[in-house]
């Protein structure tokens, strides 16, 4: 592959589009760093579960902000808090219910929104969230947005879970609900920025979507894919 120019690659849209895979294969295929902004969000809320800022359902704000100084977290490319990967351990239903109403805390935002920053100096990086596109990098040379079927997304975590108590139907409650809560808070919530590119993948294959993508590079940027 030729030398390509080093560009910042904007990926949001609705939880469970498949965002994370995607980028990580745009990412590889590239060259680039891979940063996910949702792990980022989810790590903090596992460390304010066992730290107990957050228990029985509640969400002690105050005490979750206090304890994000200490906090360490990274992407390798898995997601790590201090030197514990903790991929699996943030994608479990406990921590999925938790991670809108923290991810809606402004100094929480301000946390993941600096360690993005620092962790994409220099450029070629794609990074998938709810809100890169229009807050943490509005600038990105590329901004595309994902949808999909309600159904099909439920239907996709139902498959990543590894709690053994979850149903179809608690993952797709959680997913409903996710969505309201991400499109309607006050700070960033999850909107299509003006120019990013539609990528609806309800019935797209990963293939399918590397394609478009590939059209998309060349056509935009001259890339030699």
């Amino acid at each position: 592959m030729t030398q390509q120019p080093k560009i910042i690659i904007a990926i949001d849209g609705y939880s469970s589009t498949g965002k994370s895979s995607f980028a990580k294969l745009i990412a590889e295929r590239l060259g680039y760093i891979h940063l996910d902004s949702g792990a980022l969000y989810r790590a903090v809320t596992l460390y304010g579960l066992r730290k107990g800022a957050i228990a029985d359902g509640k969400i002690n704000e105050e005490a979750l902000v206090a304890l994000l100084p200490e906090i360490e977290v990274s992407q390798r490319p898995d997601t790590y808090l201090f030197d514990e990967n903790v991929e699996g351990l943030i994608r479990q239903m406990e921590v999925s219910s938790y991670v809108s109403p923290v991810s809606a805390i402004p100094p929480v935002r301000v946390f993941v929104d600096d360690n993005l920053h620092k962790m994409a100096a220099g450029g070629g990086v794609v990074m998938d969230g709810r809100d890169i596109g229009t807050t943490v990098f509005p600038n990105a040379e590329l901004k595309i947005f994902m949808q999909a079927d309600d159904l099909v997304r439920a239907m996709r975590r139902y498959k990543e879970t590894t709690d053994p108590g979850t149903t179809f139907i608690d993952v797709l409650h959680n997913l409903r609900d996710r969505d309201l809560r991400d499109s309607t808070r006050e700070v960033s919530p999850l909107r299509k920025a003006d120019d990013a590119i539609v990528l609806d993948n309800t019935c797209m294959t990963m293939e399918d979507e590397m394609e478009w993508l590939v059209a998309l590079l060349n056509e935009k940027y001259g890339f030699s894919l």
